[in-house]
C-alpha cells in the first residue's frame, strides 16, 4: 500500500484473521484484492453450492462474516476500515471495498480479534446451565449496530424452529444433489476445504434440531446433560444482496461476543435453504417482520468436554488476487 497506510504484513495478518470466519460447508467462498490504498472483497462463485444455495445466499453471508472478522482485525492492529458496501452496480460479485484510516484501539476490540482465534462451530450437545439474559442482551445490540433482527425462539417460536430442521432434514435426505454436495464438502482430512471429521458429532435421532448428517463423522460428544442451548434466529429487514451481507456481519459479530464471554455457538443454515421454510420461520419467529437469514444455537459448552480442534483455512495467498 502507500506510504502512511498499513504496510503489507499488518494486511496480511488481518487477512489472516479474516479467513477464519465461518463459511457454509467451510467453503470459503471469498477472494481479496489489495490496492494502493484500499482492500476489496469479491464473493468467489466457483465455491458455490448450486443445489444446497442456489441463489448464492449462504455464500453472500459467509463473505459478510468474513468481512467484519476484517474489520475487527484491522482495529486491533490500529486501523479502522471504510466500508463501501456493493461498490460497483456492474460486477456484483465485488461485495466491498475497504479504506484503512489511523485508529487507537479500545479494549473490545482487542477482546472481539482475540476470539476469532478461540471461535469454533461447537455441534455437541451443550449444558443445562442457562445463558444470562444479559448475555443475551449483549449479543443482540451487536447486531443491531449492524442493521440485523436477532431474536430468541421460545415457547411456540422455537416449537416452529424444531419443526422446520426437521423438515429440511428430511427433504435433504430425499434429495440427490444436496446429498452429492453435502458429501463432497465433508469427511476431508487432508484438505483445507470442507468439514472435518474430527469436528463432526454421529447423527443422533434423539436431537431436538436435528444436524446435518456430515461424511464420516469421528468427534465424540460425552456429555451427558439435558442440551440447555437458546436458539436465537438472526434476521433483516429485507433480503437483498446488501442485506446479507450486513447479516453476514452481524453474525460475525454474535459469534466473537459469544466466544468472548466463554459461550459455545453452533451456526445452522440448513432450515432456511428450502424456501417454503424459511418462509415458515418468517412468519413463525420474526412475526412477518423481516427475513431470516441464520438459525444459532448458543450455550455453554460442558466443562467435561475437550477443546475442539482448529478447521484448517485455505493460506492467505491461495484467496489473495
Amino acid at each position: 500500500m502507500d506510504r502512511g497506510l498499513p504496510d503489507d504484513h499488518t494486511v496480511r495478518a488481518a487477512l489472516a484473521l479474516a479467513v477464519r470466519a465461518p463459511s457454509v460447508r467451510n467453503t470459503q467462498p471469498w477472494r481479496w484484492r489489495i490496492g494502493n490504498r484500499s482492500v476489496h472483497l469479491y464473493l468467489d462463485p466457483t465455491r458455490a453450492l448450486p443445489s444446497t444455495d442456489p441463489d448464492h445466499r449462504d455464500l453472500v453471508l459467509s463473505c459478510g462474516a468474513a468481512l467484519h472478522h476484517l474489520r475487527v482485525a484491522f482495529a486491533a492492529l490500529g486501523w479502522s476500515a471504510v466500508v463501501h458496501r456493493l461498490p460497483n452496480p456492474a460486477e456484483p460479485n465485488h461485495l466491498a471495498s475497504i479504506e484503512l484510516v489511523r485508529h487507537r484501539p479500545i479494549s473490545h476490540e482487542i477482546e472481539l480479534s482475540d476470539a476469532i482465534t478461540r471461535r469454533r462451530t461447537d455441534r455437541r450437545y451443550f449444558s443445562a446451565w442457562p445463558v444470562p439474559p444479559g448475555y443475551l442482551g449483549l449479543v443482540t445490540e451487536r447486531a443491531a449496530t449492524l442493521g440485523a433482527i436477532l431474536r430468541q425462539a421460545t415457547d411456540r417460536s422455537r416449537d416452529c424452529v424444531v419443526e422446520v430442521m426437521r423438515a429440511a432434514a428430511e427433504r435433504h435426505a430425499g434429495d440427490p444433489g444436496y446429498r452429492f454436495e453435502l458429501a463432497e464438502w465433508s469427511g476431508r482430512h487432508a484438505t483445507s476445504d470442507g468439514v472435518r471429521p474430527r469436528n463432526t458429532p454421529r447423527s443422533r435421532t434423539e436431537d431436538e434440531l436435528p444436524a446435518r448428517v456430515f461424511a464420516s463423522p469421528q468427534l465424540t460428544d460425552e456429555a451427558y446433560e439435558p442440551d440447555f442451548a437458546e436458539v436465537l434466529v438472526l434476521g433483516t429487514t429485507a433480503d437483498d444482496q446488501l442485506s446479507r451481507l450486513c447479516a453476514g456481519e452481524a453474525l460475525s459479530a454474535v459469534l466473537l461476543t459469544a466466544t468472548n464471554v466463554g459461550l459455545a455457538t453452533c451456526l445452522l443454515t440448513e432450515p432456511l435453504e428450502i424456501p417454503a421454510l424459511r418462509n415458515l420461520v418468517r412468519l413463525g419467529v420474526l412475526d412477518d417482520y423481516g427475513y431470516p437469514q441464520a438459525v444459532i444455537r448458543i450455550g455453554w459448552a460442558p466443562t467435561s468436554t475437550d477443546g475442539l480442534p482448529v478447521t484448517p483455512r485455505r493460506a492467505v495467498e491461495d484467496v489473495l488476487d
